[in-house]
């Protein structure tokens, strides 16, 4: 006669982890592309801390951004992409393309932020809407169906 454990359904309480396992939260690198709101929310912050009224090469930018997010790989494309939807909502909201301004300096593309109080409640507009976004699409991954085991 053999004892029979009884199967539940649902897994209860983990045990403590074992000495020396590793942190699964390791994540792979991402490459930020245009139109991806996880980039853009990343690049509108770093817009939004910046000193206004001076050009900021857009090299800059990118170098602050990859220094910041280890985990991230950002290009000169991706943040022009960003500040030029900017410029645009900008100009949609404000009529006139003072707040935004992209330029070719000598050392590289510039952009230069508008020094007024009206850029700061702007932009924090414009990164809820990227965070948003960001919410929407982690929402419609949730909602996938899950895969079929061994199938």
């Amino acid at each position: 006669m053999t004892d029979v454990q009884q199967v539940t359904i649902g897994l209860g309480a983990l045990r403590a982890a074992p000495a020396g396992l590793p942190d699964p939260s390791i994540a792979p690198p991402v490459i930020a592309e245009p139109g991806d709101p996880f980039g853009a929310v990343r690049v509108i912050d770093l817009l939004a801390r910046m000193e206004r009224g001076s050009p900021a090469r857009l090299a800059d930018i990118v170098d602050r951004l990859n220094a910041t997010y280890l985990d991230w790989l950002f290009t000169v494309p991706v943040v022009a992409a960003v500040i030029v939807q900017l410029q645009s909502n900008w100009m949609a909201d404000y009529r006139n393309s003072s707040g935004i301004v992209l330029d070719d300096g000598p050392f590289g593309a510039t952009v230069t932020i508008e020094d007024t109080s009206r850029v700061d409640p702007w932009i924090v507009r414009q990164a809820v809407r990227e965070a948003a976004r960001c919410t929407e699409r982690l929402s419609e991954f949730s909602r996938l169906d899950r895969p079929i085991a061994g199938g």
